[in-house]
């Protein structure tokens, strides 16, 4: 947890989500904290983010990590090549440290889910304009041991490829040739659960289907 730091005026912050919906959220938990945090703009969508942020020039933007079309990372690694100066928090409903590693890779200043409460975020955001970096707690632990781990070579197959144990799981169901609706069966999840992991290992293998992470499994010897 970040501790909240004396700054001189209120942090000033852009919101960016491809659902205004969440941005009025957002803009409602932070409203009552006025004095410390002011939300300067908004932007709905990756694609317009980038005009507000240079033009608003705020302390930091806050983005989600998932968006239709350009992701929050990709915005992210647009604003800190194109004003390095501007901070980047992404805010996300998945609790995945892979996520967490992509986010640090891009130049954001923090990771933080989506159920965090409105006076952690606040904390989180003063904490960043004083020079902290954000993280969930429980989700640096989980990241610091996935590094030690990985450090020592004690991890499952796909981890250096950026997959985490259940896509890597997934995949090699996927090798196997199992339909999304027997890889749901036998790991007891949705087939939509299913959907959204392959479309994260599609990204994270740079492929766009499913006999295209097959092929680059066996080809990158993920499975041996």
């Amino acid at each position: 947890m970040t501790a909240a730091v004396p700054t001189h005026g209120p942090v000033r912050v852009v919101l960016v989500d491809d659902h205004e919906m969440v941005i009025e959220g957002l803009k409602a938990m932070l409203a009552p904290f006025s004095g410390r945090v002011e939300v300067v703009g908004e932007a709905v969508g990756a694609e317009v983010a980038m005009a507000v942020v240079l033009d608003l020039r705020p302390d930091i933007v806050l983005c989600d990590v998932r968006m239709q079309g350009a992701s929050g990372l990709d915005l992210c690694r647009e604003i800190r090549e194109r004003d390095p100066g501007r901070k980047v928090i992404l805010l996300s409903v998945y609790d995945d440290e892979q996520y967490l590693f992509q986010a640090m890779r891009v130049g954001a200043s923090g990771y933080l889910l989506k159920g965090i409460s409105s006076d952690e975020l606040v904390r989180q955001l003063e904490g960043v304009h004083a020079g902290s970096t954000a993280i969930d707690a429980g989700l640096a632990a989980r990241a610091a041991e996935t590094a030690a781990r990985l450090q020592s070579d004690q991890f499952w197959p796909g981890a250096r490829h950026g997959l985490t144990q259940r896509e890597s799981e997934i995949l090699s169901l996927v090798v196997t040739g199992l339909s999304n609706r027997g890889i749901a069966s036998k790991l007891v999840i949705g087939e939509e659960t299913v959907k959204t992991h392959l479309s994260s290992i599609y990204r994270k293998l740079g492929v766009s289907d499913r006999t295209s992470a097959a092929a680059t499994a066996l080809r990158e010897g993920i499975f041996r």
